[in-house]
């Protein structure tokens, strides 16, 4: 009985878990919306607990959009825009921060409730209040990403940007798998072929790290065709700065050029990894994910694919990332029921 009782609660803490992580999942959405609709820079200030109040009346509109125009931004991209046009771009980014002040809450109110009820097993009360203090340091980071489009260059740091994109992944598939833990009961071992699907994972996550600096940089302006990068496989002037390793950071057509690459390798790997599993004859939990995996390998293609052909519009861009981390998703599901097999499997 007390077992059952245990697992019960096991199940509650993991159904909260999965929760927290679908709201981050529609945050990193929005967190690419907001750059593509270049809003992120709209919110000049960094108030945790004040800055949930948006400005109600008139006064307080023209008096954050004054605060805005004294920025770089304003003077030298947006000059003359309207009060109405400013309203657009902030919207996007008063989004974003008010959704990542309730994930907080969304995680912290129940992660008490728990505790105080003593549903929480000792040996994971580590991981979620790591998980809790991950989450602050988001915020933090966030800002400091956006403090460094606020002083010459009206534009984020690809460095930055990155950072806060790849902790806001971290988190999100560390939850994932504290969730997965708790799910699934715990007399398993490990089977054949899962420390391969943990370096996919971070395979996976390095490829969305990638695409965090082509968004950074605006990379996927600069040749919207394939196979080819305008006429030829390699783009001219590839690694061509001084010196050579800046080029992956910072040349736009390099910049591009290696996500491509990237995909190619990725893509291979994961479909050769997925096959052999289940040309092996798995079945249950591990036969599904890899099913998972490859549908979700071949839309994340589709839509990279399509989204730079199309010159990136702003559905299939949000969409294309929100594809990179439901494949980081199902790459992780994967991994877990591989290490977390059951002993009979």
């Amino acid at each position: 009985m007390l077992q059952t009782t245990q697992s019960n609660a096991d199940r509650q803490v993991a159904t909260w878990l999965l929760l927290c992580a679908g709201v981050i999942f529609a945050m990193i959405i929005l967190g690419g919306v907001t750059r593509l609709t270049d809003s992120g820079l709209s919110m000049v200030e960094w108030k945790p607990l004040m800055g949930v109040i948006p400005p109600l009346s008139d006064e307080q509109w023209h008096e954050t959009f004054d605060k805005y125009k004294q920025f770089p931004e304003y003077q030298k991209v947006n000059l003359g825009m309207s009060l109405d046009e400013f309203k657009f771009i902030f919207a996007f980014e008063y989004g974003h921060r008010v959704l990542g002040r309730l994930i907080g809450v969304m995680y912290l109110l129940p992660l008490l409730y728990f505790w105080y009820r003593g549903a929480l097993r000792k040996e994971m009360l580590p991981s979620l209040v790591l998980l809790f203090i991950g989450g602050g340091l988001q915020g933090l980071l966030g800002w400091y990403m956006v403090k460094s489009g606020l002083v010459d260059n009206p534009d984020v740091s690809q460095y930055r940007l990155t950072a806060h994109l790849g902790f806001a992944v971290v988190l999100y598939g560390y939850m994932l798998w504290v969730a997965q833990d708790l799910w699934y009961s715990r007399d398993r071992v490990a089977a054949a072929g899962a420390n391969k699907a943990l370096w996919l994972v971070l395979l996976v996550f390095l490829m969305i790290l990638s695409g965090g600096l082509v968004a950074g940089t605006r990379a996927g302006f600069t040749f919207n065709t394939w196979p080819l990068m305008g006429n030829s496989f390699f783009p001219p002037g590839l690694y061509g700065m001084e010196p050579a390793w800046l080029s992956a950071f910072e040349d736009l057509g390099t910049v591009q050029f290696n996500h491509r690459i990237f995909a190619y390798v990725l893509a291979a790997l994961v479909t050769l990894f997925c096959v052999g599993q289940l040309r092996a004859g798995v079945s249950g939990r591990i036969r599904l994910a890899a099913q998972l995996t490859l549908a979700a390998l071949a839309l994340q293609l589709a839509l990279g694919i399509s989204t730079l052909v199309l010159q990136v519009p702003l559905v299939l861009a949000a969409a294309h990332q929100g594809g990179a981390v439901l494949l980081f998703s199902a790459v992780i599901y994967l991994a877990h029921a591989l290490a977390r097999a059951p002993q009979h499997a």
